[in-house]
């Protein structure tokens, strides 16, 4: 059946007059600050102690507003006749956010989970070339980062915490089969009192 003429133009006048006969709502920002998603693309927050400076997020960035600056150390042999090794130490970690897409793709291609999603928004500048913010600011941001979302009851148990859960009940179980080997080896030579003898006629 082919349609009405002008039924779309009554449906759309139909949602101005919905909207016409609604309140409207102001929101007092920045008196009131709003309710974002909890998935909310602000700012991206450093866990410094994760990075190992392997560059992967600087490589993957398309856009190359990550900077990274590192210096390596010799870390001493940890037992004697070992060998020493060297490792990356972090010496400057920032984001230029006037370039910055919000694609996401550094937070995901961190192996080590060392970059995460904050919902803060409040960074405007009056200068362009403040938008460059260190590890320092980074590091601030860090701790608005929200908790994870709990995980479906019903959900298959992640591999991880199954393997860890199957150690743990391994590790159990051998200890107490030592401890019951311990027990039959070494058994309680504490005899009970024996009764005492009769007393002879007085």
């Amino acid at each position: 059946m082919p349609p009405i003429p002008g039924s779309g133009l009554a449906k759309g006048l139909a949602v101005t007059l919905r909207t016409m006969t609604k309140r409207s709502h102001t929101a007092q920002y920045p008196e009131v600050q709003p309710e974002l998603p909890p998935r909310s693309r602000g700012v991206i927050g450093l866990f410094e102690e994760n990075c190992t400076v392997c560059m992967l997020c600087a490589r993957e960035c398309p856009d190359w507003c990550i900077y990274i600056d590192s210096h390596k150390e010799t870390v001493p042999a940890a037992a004697p006749g070992g060998r020493e090794r060297s490792r990356n130490v972090l010496d400057r970690f920032a984001i230029d956010f006037s370039l910055c897409m919000y694609c996401g793709i550094c937070i995901e291609v961190c192996p080590f989970d060392a970059l995460f999603w904050s919902p803060e928004f409040e960074y405007a500048e009056t200068d362009i070339h403040e938008l460059t913010h260190e590890r320092d600011k980074l590091r601030e941001w860090m701790w608005t980062v929200p908790a994870p979302p709990a995980l479906d009851p019903a959900a298959e148990e992640p591999k991880e915490i199954a393997a860890a859960r199957k150690a743990v009940e391994k590790a159990e179980t051998a200890a107490a089969a030592a401890a019951a080997a311990a027990a039959e080896v070494n058994p309680d030579t504490t005899a009970p009192d024996s009764d005492p003898a009769p007393e002879g006629d007085a």
